[in-house]
């Protein structure tokens, strides 16, 4: 049974080396979040014609291979008592790759990424409450031996990005 805002196999003409088209069909439908039923993976299956095995085993797969970074819920935190930010730093190039993976080891780092600016190096953070983030700001700063720069969010927007494959 199709849900009605099932998405078709599309083909955007972008290339998607090492994807065939049951992976952009998976990869396309998990951008739309998991059926909320007692049982997602096979609601997923029936929906695609799929066994939810091999659609588990395939996200397994491109967790490990670094198709995908991250596969999982986004939670609004701040309503539970929580704190984000989106920082950055100013890494010298010789110290990029070792700050790098500094922060990919903090448990706080939601994710970290590079970007061609003066602010090279940008990564939000997810901490229990204020004051904890405040308190990793500090480490950061004092591991790196760098400011951080911090830009908290001031309002929140909800898009529904979805990225056909």
């Amino acid at each position: 049974m199709s849900s009605p805002d099932a998405l078709p196999d599309l083909d955007t003409g972008i290339p998607t080396p090492g994807l065939d088209a049951t992976d952009r069909r998976i990869l396309n439908r998990l951008q739309r979040g998991l059926p909320l039923v007692p049982d997602p993976w096979g609601a997923l299956g029936q929906e695609l014609g799929l066994d939810p095995e091999h659609i588990r085993k395939r996200l397994a797969h491109w967790l490990d291979d670094g198709t995908l970074t991250r596969f999982g819920p986004m939670f609004d935190i701040e309503p539970l008592g929580g704190a984000f930010t989106l920082a950055a730093l100013s890494v010298p190039e010789d110290r990029f790759d070792v700050i790098a993976d500094h922060l990919a080891r903090l448990p706080e780092v939601a994710h970290n990424y590079r970007r061609e600016h003066h602010w090279n190096m940008w990564f939000v953070l997810a901490c229990e409450s204020q004051a904890h983030l405040e308190r990793t700001l500090a480490a950061i700063e004092t591991a790196t031996q760098l400011p951080v720069l911090n830009l908290p969010k001031e309002e929140t927007y909800h898009v529904g990005l979805f990225l056909p494959l």
